[in-house]
């Protein structure tokens, strides 16, 4: 039976998957600062307009992309420091699981508490 040249497979582990969703929240952060600089360079050209936009993005549904926002937000920088220490610290590569676990802890420590408050606001008044 022929074996699997070794080292051709990446087998799916923190690295790929923390390479992938920093990606994902990085371009997801990109476009809500392009709309955001949009909308805010509104307020330049038509004051009315301005108002008329944010009035719109006082329901629900962006009430829940704002919290899609933060969760983007918080995983990005999260695992941008756990990027710099894997690249900058010697023994980086090494503990690569351990922050990757730092990481997602940190994340969720944040991230509840923000939910909870946050769509009470949204859903509650």
């Amino acid at each position: 039976m022929p074996s699997k040249p070794a080292g051709t497979l990446y087998r799916g582990r923190e690295g790929m998957w923390s390479w992938v969703a920093h990606r994902i929240t990085g371009v997801g952060i990109f476009f809500f600062l392009l709309v955001h600089v949009l909308d805010t360079a509104l307020v330049r050209v038509s004051p009315h307009a301005y108002n008329e936009v944010i009035g719109t993005y006082k329901n629900p549904v962006v009430g829940l992309l704002e919290v899609g926002l933060v969760a983007a937000i918080l995983f990005h920088a999260f695992n941008g420091v756990r990027l710099i220490l894997v690249d900058f610290w010697a023994k980086g590569p090494r503990y690569q699981r351990q922050l990757m676990i730092g990481v997602l802890v940190l994340w969720v420590v944040l991230f509840v508490p923000f939910v909870i408050r946050h769509l009470s606001h949204v859903f509650g008044g």
